[in-house]
């Protein structure tokens, strides 16, 4: 009976460590999409923000139909997410954003917002 019972408690040993593993594998997928839905969620806000200067008139401090003077505002620049650039600067009809995220510099993200403030995103390699 000793040793049937000596059997059970290594088995259960064994499950519980591969349920560890997983769960940790599980925690550390879920922690690299929820950054990058956030680097996602910042972009599109820096665009919205972009599209009210560009179709705001130029006496109200606006781009007045262009997005070529556009900088990001301060607050917007970084977060926990990431930081935040313009990889193409602004003409009057386009401007490119790009997110790089905190969790590693080869995760990037590229925003394109047109004339109509319409935003088309892209990824990196591997994100």
């Amino acid at each position: 009976m000793g040793q049937q019972q000596l059997l059970l408690i290594i088995l259960g040993v064994i499950i519980v460590g591969i349920a560890i593993a997983v769960g940790i594998s599980q925690f550390g997928a879920h922690s690299t999409q929820a950054n990058k839905d956030g680097v996602t969620a910042s972009l599109v806000n820096i665009a919205a923000n972009a599209y009210q200067y560009k179709i705001r008139p130029t006496t109200m401090g606006g781009g007045g139909g262009s997005y070529a003077n556009y900088t990001i505002p301060t607050k917007m620049a970084s977060d926990d997410n990431g930081t935040y650039t313009i990889q193409t600067a602004g003409t009057a009809t386009t401007i490119v954003f790009r997110g790089t995220s905190s969790l590693s510099s080869g995760y990037t993200s590229d925003c394109t917002v047109d004339s109509t403030g319409k935003t088309t995103l892209s990824y990196s390699t591997g994100w």
